[in-house]
This record gives C-alpha cells, structure tokens and sequence, in this order.
C-alpha cells in the first residue's frame, strides 16, 4: 500500500464497477452465469464472470487456483474468501484476486452473487476441513444458483473414487474445465 492509499481507491473504484455491473445486468434480468456464453460475450455485454474462490486451513489451494485462474481468465472479477483469516491472507499473497474477504457470512454473502464457485470439494460438506465448514457455508455453496467447479480431494472423512491424493491432473483437469466455461466457443 502506497502512502496516498492509491491501493485503497483502487479497491473501491474496483468494487463500485463491479455493482454497476451486477445492477445493470439486474436490470436486464440476468444474475446468473450461463455457461453457454462467453467471457467475450459477457464483456460485450457489459458483464464480466464472477468467479468466487473459497478455501480453508492454510488457502494453499485457494492460493493455486487464484493464480491459475487468472492466467485463463484474465478478465474475470474474482473473489477469494477464506474460512480463516490464515487462508485469506495467503489467497492475497497471490496478488490475482480483485476482492478479499473472511468468514462465514463473506461466504454465504460471496455465494449469492458468485457466477462460478472453485473450490476443494469440502466446501459444500458440513464440517468439513476439520470443521471450519459451517452447516450455514455448506448450505450456501450447495443451494447457490452458481456453476461449481469442486476439486475432489480425499480429506474430510470422505472418500472420493476415482482421484489420487495431491494429483496435479485434477487441477489442470479444473483449469481446463473453467477456460471452457469462459472461452468463445468455436461452434458459434
């Protein structure tokens, strides 16, 4: 942060353009991200994907997929929020999220205006992540109108067939998915 808080006003004028695009597009009735239009056609629009990134214990994973996502999708609004303060903190340390935040109302709140929700597959189970996963946050997650793109990890007290524990396959497998979700489609 520079002394003249030039970071300060750039995070407010960030978030002041992201509610001018969640109530213009309101507006026209579109709240929910269609994955059937591009991050082009989004812009065109005036839009841009919200995708919300959450993660807990030490947000090495949120950290990875911030910067992972930002690389594919380098005009999306991105939101990180961390179960705990120590999550959050290393999500900023990746410096490719536009919006921080903390908790479990950052979640829920985060969760209704997320377009694209990322995260390890945790963070739709109660308890989860050695309970740092409300009932309220699960809830949130798994009731959201949001498309979810859940990383299956083999934590949690609950086993997922298929997936090797720390397989690098299943994160690029996620980034490819995202990058199709958000690229111009080919056939249009």
């Amino acid at each position: 942060m520079t002394p003249d808080n030039t970071a300060s006003e750039d995070a407010d004028s960030c978030l002041t353009a992201a509610s001018g695009v969640f109530l213009f597009n309101a507006a026209r009735g579109i709240t929910q991200f269609r994955p059937d239009r591009s991050a082009e056609q989004y812009a065109a629009g005036g839009m841009s994907v919200n995708i919300l990134i959450i993660d807990g214990q030490g947000g090495r994973m949120g950290k990875s997929l911030a910067e992972e996502i930002r690389k594919i999708c380098p005009d999306a609004s991105i939101t990180a929020v961390g179960t705990n303060s120590i999550a959050t903190g290393n999500m900023m340390k990746a410096n490719a999220a536009d919006h921080f935040a903390t908790g479990e109302n950052a979640v829920i709140t985060a969760c209704r205006k997320a377009q694209i929700i990322v995260g390890p597959i945790g963070i739709a189970m109660a308890d989860a992540m050695m309970g740092e996963i409300s009932p309220a946050m699960a809830n949130a997650v798994a009731s959201s109108p949001a498309y979810r793109v859940l990383i299956p990890m083999n934590l949690c007290d609950t086993y997922v067939a298929g997936t090797v524990k720390g397989s690098s396959a299943i994160l690029a497998d996620a980034m490819e998915h995202i990058r199709q979700l958000t690229e111009r489609k080919t056939d249009e």
